[in-house]
């Protein structure tokens, strides 16, 4: 196949794979894709500023702010100060926020697990296990 051809069914596969595990997750519907990806972001950098998030997310500060007083509003995240800048303050998840977290990620785990145990020979299974450190470079090049 064409590196072209490849890049384009890479592609495609993908997002409809994505698109399958978004409509997991039960709360989607109520998020959009920049606030689950800052909730996932915060999950996985506790006391990150919103400034940090906002470059992530490449959206503006002042959106990101009205994420964050979303998300704070639900009781999803705490702010605290910083110690160094009082002007800065550190975003981190609260039990609720972690638990919403751990929610999403069991039902996504959940539905690839039965598609992958339904779907697949144990050939391809044992494929899959090889492709996905692949992936995973893919991913973290950015």
């Amino acid at each position: 196949m064409p590196p072209i051809k490849l890049s384009s069914s890479l592609r495609m596969a993908v997002a409809a794979l994505h698109k399958g595990l978004r409509k997991q997750a039960s709360y989607t519907s109520s998020y959009s894709m920049t606030e689950l990806e800052t909730i996932g972001f915060i999950s996985r950098n506790n006391d990150i500023l919103a400034s940090e998030l906002a470059s992530l997310t490449r959206i503006t500060t002042q959106s990101m702010s009205q994420i964050l007083k979303k998300f704070e509003s639900q009781g999803l995240i705490a702010r605290t100060g910083s110690p160094d800048d009082k002007r800065k303050m550190h975003i981190s998840l609260t039990p609720a926020g972690e638990k919403l977290v751990k929610q999403n990620r069991y039902e996504r785990d959940a539905y690839l697990h039965k598609r992958i145990e339904t779907l697949l020979t144990d050939k391809e299974i044992a494929l899959l296990e090889k492709v996905v450190p692949i992936l995973d470079k893919l991913a973290a090049a950015d």
